[in-house]
């Protein structure tokens, strides 16, 4: 049989050819599986290439087995024809050289620099790899079906289907970094907002109730005289009503119900009774999304918060937990200091009854929330005795000064900067 011998500028064009379908596979391969999953579902919807490529990563086998198939063949092109040019041109030599020659140049032009460029505009890539990877899986479907067969079969001994679909949810915190790389194209006030409402479920409701000491109501025990002069002077909507003690609770007032009665001075017990709502309990450790929909589905906004023994905690209302998600935006009048007061030497004056979750997010501070949730109790358990003014300790690097003490509670704190770690400041 006669040798079929070939020019060398057909040689040298099949040769780049070859070096060309190395690049394209290899482009393809890395361009597609860099693809971001969920963008492409989302531009599947307009884009016909997103589609097509949807449906080869359906089955990833086929596509892998189309690219190796053509990469495999490519490289056994360019490998054959670079000895014929090398035997050519330089003799015999010239074969002992051409593979190194070959593998060098593969490695730069159809393998490093293809996927390096892939990696970088994988959705470029992938519109222009898409039509020509279905097109030769139509045309070379026997041989792939044949090899995705067969490796699908040699798998399946291991427990490995190729079949079987995998889908990989998206967790509560991949969620939070989608939402904090967003950048420019989600507004800082949004992402804060997304952010909080990832945090709903993990949020109990005593992280942001009122305390008991701190709660507002009426005491039917107190004269009328008193009574009066509490809803004239309260700014809130709710009130619960209870009898000497807030466990005693009988009920929920709408001041807006009152204000006609109040006018005419007709007001009295009886008359108050009749216009409370029943009270409503939740139990403490109920997270915020759960209690927004318990909210929502009891067409309520205040709940009292009561412990495993029926002893009340606080109030929570639909405020609060809507604060939660977009800051505060409350527009009452109050003549109260701020919570925190930042000093001249760095440090903050802080009241003792504000939530440490509050604080955290007031001061972009990292101070633990597992357990109490105001910076008393926090301050409290560090020290496991009463507090006493002039009392230092140091939580999670924050020096913290008693500054004043009332009803063995604190009531005014100084906090210094976190210092830097060592293991001297570990609890």
């Amino acid at each position: 049989m006669s040798k079929i011998e070939l020019s060398d500028g057909l040689l040298l064009t099949l040769l780049i050819l070859a070096v060309l379908l190395c690049a394209f596979c290899a482009a393809s391969e890395t361009g597609i599986m860099a693809l971001n999953r969920y963008r492409l579902k989302h531009l599947a919807k307009t884009e016909p290439y997103a589609r097509r490529i949807s449906k080869l990563l359906a089955h990833p086998d086929r596509l892998l087995g189309v690219i190796l198939i053509g990469n495999t063949f490519a490289t056994a092109i360019s490998a054959s024809v670079a000895n014929q040019i090398a035997d050519h041109v330089l003799g015999e030599i010239g074969i002992i050289i051409a593979p190194l020659v070959v593998t060098l140049f593969l490695l730069i032009f159809a393998e490093v620099m293809p996927k390096t460029v892939a990696a970088l505009k994988p959705e470029g890539t992938a519109r222009f790899v898409s039509l020509p990877l279905q097109l030769m899986l139509w045309v070379l479907y026997p041989l792939v079906w044949l090899a995705s067969s067969v490796s699908n079969a040699i798998l399946s001994l291991f427990g490995i289907h190729a079949g079987s679909k995998t889908t990989d949810p998206v967790t509560r915190d991949e969620l939070r970094t989608i939402v904090n790389e967003a950048g420019g194209f989600i507004p800082s006030r949004h992402q804060n907002m997304l952010l909080s409402i990832l945090d709903l479920e993990r949020v109990r409701i005593e992280h942001i109730m009122i305390p008991r000491n701190e709660v507002l109501g009426i005491d039917l025990d107190d004269s009328k005289e008193t009574i009066i002069e509490k809803l004239r002077v309260l700014q809130h909507t709710l009130l619960p009503v209870y009898r000497s003690d807030l466990d005693n609770v009988q009920g929920i007032l709408h001041t807006r119900n009152i204000v006609k009665i109040l006018a005419q001075h007709e007001l009295n017990e009886q008359n108050l009774i009749g216009m409370m709502e029943e009270p409503y309990f939740v139990p403490k450790g109920t997270s915020l999304h759960t209690q927004l929909l318990n909210f929502q589905q009891n067409k309520r906004r205040m709940a009292l918060v009561v412990d495993e023994y029926g002893d009340v905690l606080g109030l929570v209302t639909l405020e609060d937990i809507l604060e939660e998600i977009v800051g505060e935006f409350t527009t009452e009048v109050s003549s109260e200091e701020p919570e925190v007061q930042p000093q001249t030497d760095g440090s903050y004056l802080v009241d003792g009854g504000i939530s440490v979750r509050e604080l955290n997010r007031t001061l972009k501070w990292e101070l633990p929330t597992g357990g109490p949730t105001t910076l008393n109790g926090l301050i409290t358990e560090a020290l496991e005795a009463l507090p006493a003014e002039g009392l230092c300790v140091l939580i999670a690097r924050y020096p913290i000064e008693i500054v004043q003490i009332k009803d063995n509670t604190v009531k005014l704190a100084r906090i210094c900067p976190r210092l830097p770690y060592t293991e001297t400041y570990e609890r």
